[in-house]
C-alpha cells in the first residue's frame, strides 16, 4: 500500500471521516429530498449539486425506499468543507464489497476544483474501506481521457492495475498483516 494512504490524517466516527480540511458525512434524508426537488440550501456550494450528485441522490433515496438496508458507516457521503460547512461534493463506497473488492466514486464541483480536495477525500475513504474486514482491495473506474480523475486517483495513492485503452481501474490493496509470533 502507497504511504500516502496509510499516512492519512483522517478520523473516523460512525458517520463522518475528518480530514485537515474536509468532513465526509453521510447525506441527511432532507439533502436527498432538496436535490430530487432541486431546492438549494445556503449550505451548498453554488454549483452543488453536480449530475453526478443528483445520481446519487436518486440511489439514496431507492434505498430508503427498499427498506432498512443502511450501509452504515460505509456508503455514500457529501464532502463538506471544514471551514464554513459548505458542500462541495460527494463520494461513495458501492457496498457492499464483493470478493474482498469495494468500488468507489467520488466527484468535487468546478468551483472547488484544484484546491486538492479530491485527493484528499478520496485518501481518507479508501482508509476507511480498509479498515473493513471484508475488504482487500478499494478501486475506481476513470476514463483515461479524464486527466484530472487520473490525477487525483494517482495523488491518493492507488496505482493503475488494468486498462482497456479507454478507461482504466486504480487500485490499492489492503496492507498484508503481519506475521504472527510463533
Amino acid at each position: 500500500m502507497s504511504s500516502s494512504l496509510s499516512s492519512s490524517t483522517a478520523t473516523t466516527t460512525a458517520t463522518e471521516l475528518s480530514t485537515e480540511r474536509l468532513t465526509l458525512r453521510a447525506w441527511t434524508a432532507d439533502e436527498v429530498a432538496d436535490v430530487l426537488a432541486g431546492r438549494r440550501p445556503t449550505h451548498w456550494a453554488q454549483d452543488f449539486p453536480a449530475d453526478g450528485d443528483r445520481v446519487i441522490a436518486s440511489v439514496i433515496a431507492q434505498q430508503i425506499a427498499d427498506g432498512p438496508q443502511d450501509p452504515g458507516a460505509h456508503g455514500h457521503r457529501l464532502i463538506v468543507e471544514r471551514d464554513g460547512g459548505t458542500v462541495v461534493g460527494s463520494l461513495s463506497l458501492l457496498w457492499p464489497p464483493s470478493e474482498g473488492s469495494v468500488e468507489f466514486g467520488y466527484g468535487v464541483v468546478p468551483s472547488r476544483r484544484g484546491r486538492g480536495y479530491a485527493p484528499e477525500a478520496v485518501r481518507a475513504l479508501v482508509a476507511h474501506a480498509l479498515t473493513s474486514p471484508e475488504v482487500t482491495v478499494v478501486y475506481a473506474e476513470v476514463e483515461l481521457g479524464n486527466e484530472a480523475s487520473v490525477r487525483v486517483l494517482e495523488k491518493a495513492g492507488l496505482h493503475r492495475w488494468s486498462s482497456d485503452g479507454t478507461t482504466a481501474l486504480y487500485r490499492t490493496d489492503a496492507p498484508e498483516a503481519a506475521p504472527s509470533p510463533e
